[in-house]
């Protein structure tokens, strides 16, 4: 009896509910849609089902039905708002590309939604990933090249643009770094890093703001960066949109050039619709009106011992106290941020992925990102960015190694922030070049120390010209060494020609001659002054030496000599060994070392070969004589030797 009761009971109050929510739905409204993320998918896709989220209005108590062959809906969920709605997709193995419906309907109305069965890209030269064998050049958009003035001053995003004003946007674009591939090709540059190309912030930031002028009032700012995120699907109109990128891709891969994208999982604009309205009521962490501000403690990711205020404010304060800090954690933003990243994959066909604000971002997420990525593009690779220069911090996040939390992140390869600021204290301060060999005595830690990607310069500090004490020989060493030591060398776009620039926002000043009007175009050999042409021809012939000799972009990294201001490594792969020897001292040198100490006998037989750089084409005076080498350097010089050993 009793259970009868229950039952009917229990009847009665299913009955009652439907009732509600149909009452609900129908005093709602109609349902609308605004928004589909993603718009696209595959089928035969190692995620399927995939999330699709659906923003717009009246969605409450909805149901979500697939129109068109080979695909089914399941799973949905409604934040109570109503303006959010997750809906799981299937698609079948053999579904056909082409365009799809998803019927949304609510107290007897409906509403569609588009999304789109795509046609898989070819793998063929896309996703493959970046090597030591690679150039990269790291490219601005917006301060590179202005290929197409017409989107300069868009309808949806109207007066961000002035050239006068240092964070506003400068015109460059998509079409600009097209037309500029071939200064790449002849520089010997093998990949591109470009900034974030996301829809950024349609209006003046008056949330982050900053003086133009030393001393001078805050103005709004612009995302012309890329890092101001308010569309993780949709193209910043400043540079152009979804076809113009997916021909730059296609071009840069059919010259030879991979195509690097930049990634943003920690955070997005304060303008971002999500702001105001979340899809999940811990899509963010905190609110704007009550969250926490970052520390920038990012040691406390691999410390056991760390206290939770601490650590929680690296992983979950926003930084400058205004940008919106993504809560990894919440299983919506989690898979969000999962399919946005294989989706971009999919859509352009990058070849890799350089990720922003690496340890502010729970591990565990990175561990099950890097993991989706490797499933369905197994050759595309990770770059890393942990702004800090403790070895050990670095090494604690690359793959392959486990951390005290039992996580591997499986990002590949981060930046070599602990070489840079050596790179910077020897060859632009003139201080000790042992402070190199200081940071190499930690590569133990590393999983893959080989695969790690020197620079001497990105956007986030003042270029190499500008630290106090900085020469053009000084920048010259600097760029023989970033070209000849291990990993895969990064060039930020200007360096080629010791472009100066001192903080954010001068130093990423616009390349002379990428803009209309430019008094001169500096792309060209004639458009560049003396100095320029130096630097620019001396890259140029270490890009070349580079791809000539496999020992510099493969060979194992040994340390034969140092002294306060002399260094010689060697670089040895097989039978060859290539023997880099840098004077950066201001006044000549004599450098003698064994040919023994890489490890070729002293009785070997082997053929020199001399490769000059440094100053003009003056030749260094070279004694071999047995295992014994002694080369008179002049000031502030280097020169590259290979040794081959001769076995017949």
């Amino acid at each position: 009896m009793n259970i009868a009761k229950t039952r009917a009971a229990r009847i009665t109050l299913l009955f009652s509910i439907v009732i509600l929510s149909a009452v609900m739905c129908a005093a709602q409204g109609a349902p609308s849609v605004e928004k589909v993320e993603p718009p696209s998918w595959w089928a035969n896709h190692s995620i399927n089902p995939v999330r699709v989220m659906l923003r717009g209005k009246n969605l409450s108590g909805a149901r979500v039905e697939a129109v068109g062959a080979g695909i089914k809906t399941g799973l949905v969920r409604v934040n109570d708002a109503g303006t959010y709605l997750f809906v799981d997709v299937f698609i079948d193995a053999d579904a056909k590309p082409g365009a799809r419906q998803l019927k949304i309907r609510s107290g007897g109305a409906t509403a569609d939604a588009p999304f789109e069965i795509a046609a898989p890209l070819a793998r063929e030269n896309r996703f493959q990933g970046f090597t030591t064998d690679d150039v990269i050049y790291f490219i601005m958009p917006d301060r590179f090249a202005d290929g197409t003035p017409s989107n300069n001053n868009p309808a949806k995003s109207p007066g961000l643009y002035d050239r006068s004003k240092g964070r506003y946007y400068h015109g460059g674009d998509f079409q600009g770094i097209i037309n500029r591939l071939p200064y790449l090709k002849e520089l010997g540059v093998t990949a591109i890093w470009i900034n974030p190309v996301y829809d950024n912030t349609d209006r003046p930031d008056e949330k982050e703001m900053y003086p133009e002028t030393e001393g001078g009032p805050k103005r709004p700012t612009t995302a012309y960066h890329g890092y101001g995120a308010i569309d993780f699907y949709g193209v910043e109109e400043h540079y152009g949109d979804m076809r113009l990128l997916q021909a730059l891709v296609d071009k840069a891969h059919s010259m030879g050039m991979k195509v690097i994208q930049d990634q943003i999982a920690n955070h997005t604009s304060p303008y971002h619709p999500w702001v105001a309205d979340r899809p999940t009521p811990t899509w963010f962490y905190g609110t704007v009106e009550q969250h926490l501000s970052n520390n920038w403690q990012k040691w406390t990711q691999m410390d056991p011992r760390a206290t939770d205020q601490t650590r929680r404010r690296n992983l979950e304060g926003w930084f400058i106290d205004i940008l919106p800090d993504l809560n990894q954690e919440d299983e919506e933003v989690r898979r969000y941020l999962i399919q946005n990243t294989l989706w971009w994959l999919g859509t352009v066909g990058f070849d890799a992925i350089r990720m922003d604000t690496l340890p502010h971002v729970p591990r565990p997420f990175w561990r099950d990102w890097s993991a989706a990525i490797k499933r369905e593009y197994p050759n595309v690779n990770v770059l890393g960015e942990l702004f800090d220069g403790d070895p050990a911090l670095l090494a604690y996040f690359q793959r392959g190694r486990v951390g005290h939390d039992g996580i591997d992140t499986g990002i590949d390869t981060l930046y070599d922030f602990a070489l840079f600021y050596a790179v910077r204290d020897a060859f632009a301060k003139g201080e000790s070049v042992r402070k190199l060999s200081q940071v190499f005595a930690h590569d133990y830690l590393y999983p893959r120390p080989d695969v790690l990607v020197p620079f001497i310069g990105v956007h986030d500090m003042g270029r190499f010209m500008s630290e106090k004490g900085a020469t053009i020989d000084g920048l010259k060493l600097a760029q023989v060494f970033l070209m000849t030591t291990r990993g895969t060398p990064l060039l930020y776009y200007g360096d080629e020609l010791a472009m100066p620039g001192g903080g954010d926002p001068d130093n990423r000043r616009d390349f002379p001659g990428g803009f209309p009007g430019d008094a001169r175009n500096a792309f060209e050999k004639s458009g560049r002054n003396a100095v320029e042409n130096e630097v620019f021809e001396h890259v140029k012939r270490l890009t070349k030496l580079r791809a000539e000799l496999a020992p510099l972009r493969r060979g194992t990294l040994m340390h034969i000599y140092d002294e306060e201001q002399q260094t010689v490594f060697a670089r040895r792969l097989g039978d060859q060994t290539t023997f880099v020897i840098i004077n950066n001292d201001t006044k000549p040198a004599t450098i003698k070392f064994k040919l023994s100490h890489a490890g070729l006998a002293p009785n070997a037989r082997v053929t020199m070969r001399h490769d000059y750089l440094g100053k003009g084409n003056n030749p260094r005076t070279g004694r071999l004589q047995g295992d014994d080498v002694e080369l008179d350097m002049p000031p502030r010089s280097a020169t590259v030797i290979t040794a081959t050993l001769d076995r017949d």
